[in-house]
C-alpha cells in the first residue's frame, strides 16, 4: 500500500497514513484503494483484536480530498463520485462497528476530510499545540463536508451548537476541541499518543460502550432535540431565509450543509449519511465548486507560497519604517505596522496632524480593550511602536519608507526627495498611489531601481489585498522585498506590472463607470444597484462612486486627459466618466464626504438615492434586459482583465483572481475575475462578449491577442 501501513501486534492493528510523495495525507484514488484493502483486512484479523489506532506519519494528521480531482470532475460524474463516497463511508462505518475500540492519535492539523477520518475514532486523542488546527473548511471552497462530518458533527453537538461548525467553517484547536467534547484527552508531545492510545484500548476491555460512537447507543437523544422539538422547529423555519440573505443564492454549499443538517436529523444514521453523500455528489461536480476551489484553495497557496515573488532574494522583514502623510491612508498602514510590533515613524506637516494619524491606532485598539480582547499593556506596547512627526530628520534609518500623501504627482515628488535620503543604506522607497503611474513617479528618485508601488486598499485594518507594482527600473530584490513586507503584515500581495491605474484600480474603474453609464442611459438608479448586488458585488457602482468621491475620480479624469495631451494624444472619456464628470461640475454632486453624489445623506438616518437621478435621468422607454445589466457589470471587469494579463499587466492567473475578489469585491462564487471566464470556457465568454459589444460598445471587445492570451494561461490539472 502506498499511502498508509498495517501493522498487526498484540492484538492492535494500526493503521498510520504515509502517503508517499507528499507532504500530507490526502482522500486521493490510491489512498481509497489502500484503506478499503486495510479494512479488508481487519475483518479477516477481527477473531484477535483488541484495538484499532488510527495515526499519522506526517507532521499533520490529515490534510483531507484530493482537490485536484474534484477540478477534473465533470457534471455528468455525479454518480462515479457519489459511490466514492460511500465506499470511503462503508470502510469507515465498518472499522467503528467490529465492537473493539478505535482510537484516533491527532499529533496535528486534521482539516476537511481529515476531522472526517479522525471522527472515526470512538476516543480521541490530540497533542497540545497552537497551531494545531481542526474542523470543517469545506463550504469556504463551495463543498460540504462529505464523508460523515456533517452528520456527526449534528449528532455529537446538537442541529443549533453544530451550525457554526458546519455553515461557517469554524476552525478549533485542541483545548477548544477538549471542551466540546470532540476530543477526549490531551497530551503534551507526539510520542505520548501511542502509548495513551494502547492504555485506553487496555482499560476498555470488556466495556461494549468503550467501542461504540453515542448515535449507535440505544439511548442516545440528540442534543438540544431534533427537528420536531418545538424550539427548533421555530428557528429552522426562519433558517433558509437568513442564510438566503447571506449567500444571495448565489452559493449551494451552505443551503446543501443546512439541509443535511436537517434531513440528517430526521432519520437513523445510515440514511444521514446517504443524504450527506447526495449532496456532496452535487457539489463536487458543479461549476462553483470548481471556481471556489481553483482559487481559494490552488490560487491561495501560490500567493502564500511566494510564487510570484523574486526566488533569489533572501527572506526580508524591514524593523524601522517611515509613513509620509497621517490621513486615512498612512494611520490604516501606520496600525498595521505597529500591530505586527514594526517600528512605525508617522510623518505630517504637522505634530498635531500626525497625532491625529496615530489617534487611529488608539481608536481602533480601544474598542478590542473594551471587549476584554485586548489587554492595556499590549495596546500601550502597539501604540509606543508609532512616533508621530512632522520633521523628516526622525525617519533617519527607516529600511522601507512609504508616501501615502494626495494624489499629485508635484506633492509626491517633493515628498520622496525630502524623505529618500533618511533610508538606510540598500533601503528602499515605496508609493502607495492608486492610479499614478510608478515608472514616472520614480523619475522624482534618486534610485529609480530602489522604488516600488505598494498600493493598499482602505480601511487598510481590513482590507487583506496589497497590490505590489514593478515600475520600469525596479528590482527584483525590491520586489521580494515588498512581498516579505506585505506577507509580515498578515496581508496578500500580488505583483503587477506599471500602467495607468495598475490592475485593481483600472479594473475596479470599469465596473463603477459601467454603472454610471447605465443611468446615463436611462436605466433606473435602484435597478444598476440591486442587480449588482444580486450578482455577487458586496455593493452597487453607485454607492461605491459615492464612498471614493465623484471628485476624485473627475481629478483622475482631468489627470488622463493632461498626460496624454504631454505625450501628443488626445483621451477619449468613456459614456461613464463624462457622466461623473457632469454630477460633479454641473450638478455639484462630488460624492458622500462633500454631502452628495448618487445618494443623499440625512443626518442619522440611512442613505437614499438622491431623487433628482429618476426626474433628470430616467427614461421610461428604456427596454430593461435584466441579464444583460447583470452581464455588464461582470463582464465589463472580466473583459478589462483579460486585457491585463495579455499586456503583461498582469503576469499570472493567481494574481488576477486573488486580486479581483480581496481588492475589488468580484464576486467570489465566480473564483476571480479569469477564474469566471475559465469556468464557462473561454469560447462561451469571448461570444458572449461580442454580444454585449455589439449592444454596448468597445468596453465588451475581445482581440484576437486577447483571447490567444486566455488561451495560454488557462490553468490544468
Amino acid at each position: 500500500m502506498k499511502t498508509l501501513r498495517y501493522e498487526l501486534a498484540d492484538g492492535i492493528a494500526t493503521l498510520t497514513f504515509d502517503e508517499q510523495g507528499s507532504p500530507v495525507n490526502t482522500m486521493c484514488l490510491q489512498w481509497q484503494e489502500d484503506f478499503a484493502q486495510a479494512t479488508e483486512q481487519v475483518l479477516k484479523d477481527k477473531a484477535g483484536l483488541k484495538g484499532i489506532v488510527l495515526a499519522s506519519a506526517k507532521s499533520t494528521f490529515f490534510a483531507g480530498a484530493d482537490l485536484k480531482g474534484v477540478m477534473r470532475s465533470q457534471a455528468t460524474d455525479g454518480p462515479r463520485v457519489f459511490a466514492e463516497i460511500q465506499r470511503i463511508k462503508q470502510c469507515f462505518r465498518t472499522l467503528e462497528t467490529q465492537g473493539v475500540p478505535v482510537v484516533t492519535c491527532l499529533n496535528g492539523s486534521a482539516l476537511g476530510g481529515g476531522w472526517e477520518v479522525a471522527l472515526v475514532g470512538h476516543h480521541r486523542i490530540a497533542t497540545r499545540n497552537p497551531k494545531t488546527q481542526l474542523g470543517l473548511p469545506e463550504i469556504t471552497l463551495g463543498l460540504i463536508p462529505g464523508a460523515g462530518g456533517i452528520t456527526k458533527m449534528t449528532r455529537l453537538l446538537g442541529l443549533l451548537a453544530a451550525q457554526p461548525y458546519v455553515l461557517e467553517s469554524k476552525l478549533f484547536g485542541p483545548d477548544e476541541a477538549v471542551k466540546l467534547g470532540l476530543v477526549h484527552e490531551l497530551v503534551d508531545s507526539d510520542e505520548q499518543l501511542r502509548a495513551r492510545a494502547l492504555a485506553y484500548i487496555d482499560a476498555s476491555q470488556g466495556q461494549p460502550e468503550a467501542a461504540q460512537h453515542v448515535w449507535d447507543r440505544k439511548d442516545y437523544k440528540m442534543p438540544g432535540g431534533t427537528p420536531s422539538n418545538p424550539k427548533i422547529a421555530g428557528m429552522l423555519s426562519v433558517a433558509p431565509a437568513v442564510l438566503k440573505q447571506k449567500t444571495r443564492g448565489l452559493y449551494p454549499a451552505p443551503e446543501a450543509a443546512l439541509a443535511a443538517m436537517v434531513e440528517g436529523a430526521m432519520v437513523d444514521f445510515d440514511t444521514a449519511m446517504r443524504i450527506e453523500s447526495r449532496y456532496l455528489a452535487g457539489l463536487m461536480t458543479s461549476q462553483v465548486a470548481r471556481n471556489m476551489i481553483n482559487t481559494f484553495f490552488f490560487n491561495m497557496n501560490s500567493i502564500k507560497g511566494g510564487q510570484s515573488r523574486p526566488k533569489a532574494a533572501p527572506r526580508y522583514k524591514p524593523q524601522k519604517v517611515g509613513i509620509l502623510g497621517a490621513g486615512m491612508m498612512g494611520s490604516g498602514i501606520a496600525y498595521s505596522q505597529a500591530s505586527r510590533g514594526i517600528a512605525t515613524v508617522l510623518k505630517d506637516v504637522s505634530v498635531e496632524a500626525a497625532e491625529k494619524g496615530k489617534a487611529y491606532s488608539h481608536k481602533l485598539t480601544q474598542k478590542r480593550v473594551d471587549k476584554g480582547r485586548m489587554a492595556v499593556d499590549k495596546q500601550a506596547a502597539l501604540l509606543s511602536l508609532i512616533q508621530p512627526t512632522a520633521s523628516a530628520a526622525d525617519l533617519k534609518g527607516c529600511d522601507l519608507i512609504i508616501e501615502a500623501v494626495f494624489e499629485n504627482r508635484e506633492l509626491k515628488a517633493r515628498v520622496t526627495q525630502e524623505a529618500e535620503p533618511m533610508l538606510v543604506e540598500g533601503g528602499f522607497f515605496a508609493s502607495n498611489t492608486s492610479t499614478l503611474p510608478i515608472s514616472g513617479l520614480a523619475t522624482a528618485s534618486a534610485n529609480a531601481n530602489k522604488f516600488v508601488g505598494i498600493h493598499f486598499f482602505s480601511p487598510v485594518d481590513k482590507m487583506q489585498l496589497v497590490e505590489i507594482i514593478r515600475g520600469a527600473q525596479t528590482d527584483d530584490e525590491t520586489i521580494a522585498r515588498a512581498y516579505d513586507y506585505v506577507q509580515a503584515l498578515g496581508k496578500l500581495p500580488i505583483v503587477v506590472n506599471d500602467s495607468r491605474g495598475f490592475y485593481t484600480s483600472r479594473t475596479f474603474g470599469t465596473f463603477v463607470m459601467e454603472g454610471a453609464a447605465m443611468l446615463g442611459e436611462g436605466i433606473p438608479a435602484p435597478v444598476i444597484e440591486n442587480l449588482a448586488m444580486q450578482v455577487g458585488m458586496p455593493v452597487g457602482p453607485l454607492a461605491v462612486l459615492d464612498e471614493t468621491a465623484l471628485s476624485l475620480s473627475v481629478h483622475v479624469l482631468d489627470q488622463t486627459r493632461e498626460d496624454f495631451t504631454k505625450e501628443g494624444k488626445t483621451y477619449t472619456a468613456t459614456p461613464g466618466e463624462l457622466f461623473v464628470e457632469r454630477m460633479v461640475k454641473e450638478l455639484k454632486r462630488p460624492g458622500r464626504a462633500a454631502g452628495g453624489g448618487f445618494y443623499d445623506y440625512p443626518a442619522g438616518q440611512k442613505k437614499v438615492l438622491w431623487p433628482e437621478l429618476k426626474t433628470r435621468f430616467e427614461k421610461a422607454d428604456v427596454a430593461l434586459n435584466l441579464q444583460d445589466i447583470k452581464d455588464r457589470l461582470l463582464y465589463r471587469q472580466a473583459v478589462e482583465t483579460a486585457r491585463c494579463l495579455q499586456e503583461g499587466v498582469l503576469t499570472s492567473v493567481h494574481d488576477g483572481n486573488i486580486g479581483s475578489i480581496f481588492g475589488i469585491g468580484f464576486p467570489a462564487w465566480t473564483g476571480g475575475a479569469l477564474q469566471f471566464i475559465y469556468g464557462q470556457g473561454v469560447e462561451a465568454f469571448a461570444k458572449r462578449c461580442a454580444e454585449l459589444a455589439a449592444k454596448y460598445g468597445a468596453g465588451f471587445v475581445l482581440t484576437a491577442e486577447v483571447i490567444d492570451s486566455l488561451k495560454q494561461h488557462q490553468p490544468v490539472y
